[in-house]
């Protein structure tokens, strides 16, 4: 039998929000990744992004998760400059 996505604990609604805005932060980082000009770059960026939040999948501490999601928004508009430049 094929094993459920479905969370073996119930989440708050303040834990589900943050894990909606986590996944949405996730989803747009990989959107972005994909209009890198470069295959090899694309494919750095994608393998780091996902190390990095499977790295921090297990966050509990509400501070360290909104710590963690201002540097990936940082990152992400750092990368968002990058290719506007590039296009410019």
């Amino acid at each position: 039998m094929a094993s459920s996505r479905i969370p073996s604990v119930t989440l708050s609604l303040k834990q589900f929000l943050q894990r909606q805005k986590v996944l949405g932060l996730y989803r747009t980082m990989l959107r972005t990744i994909r209009e890198v000009p470069s295959e090899h770059d694309r494919k750095y960026l994608r393998d780091w992004a996902r190390e990095e939040f499977k790295r921090n999948k297990g966050a509990t501490d509400q501070d360290a998760i909104r710590m963690m999601v201002t540097q990936a928004n940082m990152h992400l508009q750092d990368l968002q400059k990058s290719l506007a430049l590039a296009r410019s």
